[in-house]
């Protein structure tokens, strides 16, 4: 009987783990095909009315789930002299952007395409391409943040970049793949070698491309909207290791399917404490990324875990 019972836990072990890896495996392939059935249908229809639809859909959806509650916090700390209906207000346009920012992140070549993109930041880019040194950009979740690097596509500046690894490793690959185009030096997962790979990047005259607006458990706290917020040192330090120049741009969305890209040059200090350098590096970007947020606060990401 003991033996018995052995064997059907042993078939009770074997079973559960398989089990759920076909689950999980059945999981992704649908994820898939789902993700490509709506890139056949977004780029079935017209650019605008797919990017509006998809907006729209966040806009009715989002404010039902719970990180809504969590923008609403985060908007009524950074406005407290906003109302709670115009905090509302705030909170909905947000979804309608983020919306709309999800489904041009599966067209951007035909945003590309169509010359929907004014780029301010011609002049500053070929500066600092004609300057030999290393090139750190910096920049932050608002417009369509997909498409900053379209400057360095233009100017013939080679980037890398850093990306958060999907749990799906079909969707992972996918997404991977349709971005490979816009970062010719590379597209690298998150993990912890990576570091290294952009700092030799770097160090070799080459660019790389980073946002830095996420909140950081392990970073420096920097005053954001008037409280400390736990931010990534990351820019500032590979900027500061390798003598290069940090850049930092935005996208904003101007009407529609229509975005402007801004840029422009932050100071590295270079004195004797290297990390009080770094720091007011990084206290300087996220003055800025604040700045930024205020002229267009409905087109960044209040719902992320920014403080806390």
């Amino acid at each position: 009987m003991i033996a018995a019972r052995a064997r059907f836990s042993d078939r009770i072990n074997v079973n559960i783990p398989e089990t759920r890896f076909g689950w999980r495996r059945t999981k992704h392939a649908a994820e898939y095909i789902l993700l490509r059935c709506l890139v056949g249908l977004l780029h079935a229809l017209p650019l605008d009315f797919g990017s509006w639809a998809m907006g729209s859909m966040w806009r009715l959806i989002a404010p039902r789930l719970r990180r809504h509650e969590r923008a609403l916090r985060h908007i009524a700390a950074a406005y407290p002299s906003k109302t709670a209906a115009e905090i509302d207000a705030l909170a909905r346009a947000m979804w309608m952007h983020l919306g709309r920012t999800f489904a041009e992140s599966l067209m951007v070549d035909r945003i590309i395409r169509a010359k929907r993109i004014e780029d301010t930041s011609g002049s500053l880019i070929e500066t600092v391409k004609a300057s030999g040194k290393g090139i750190v950009f910096v920049s932050l979740h608002t417009g369509n943040w997909e498409l900053v690097v379209v400057p360095t596509i233009t100017s013939g500046i080679k980037v890398a970049g850093v990306y958060q690894r999907m749990k799906n490793p079909k969707v992972d690959d996918y997404v991977t793949l349709v971005r490979r185009d816009r970062y010719p030096r590379g597209l690298f997962a998150k993990g912890a070698n990576v570091g290294k790979k952009l700092l030799r990047i770097v160090r070799s005259g080459g660019a790389i491309a980073l946002l830095a607006d996420l909140r950081d458990r392990n970073g420096l706290n920097v005053p954001f909207f008037d409280r400390p917020a736990p931010s990534t040192t990351f820019p500032a330090v590979i900027a500061r290791g390798s003598d290069a120049i940090l850049v930092a741009a935005r996208v904003v969305r101007t009407n529609g399917v229509r975005f402007r890209i801004d840029a422009t040059l932050l100071d590295v200090p270079c004195t004797d404490d290297r990390n009080a350098d770094i720091d007011e590096a990084t206290r300087q970007t996220h003055r800025l990324f604040e700045s930024w947020i205020r002229e267009h606060p409905e087109q960044w990401m209040w719902a992320h875990r920014r403080w806390g």
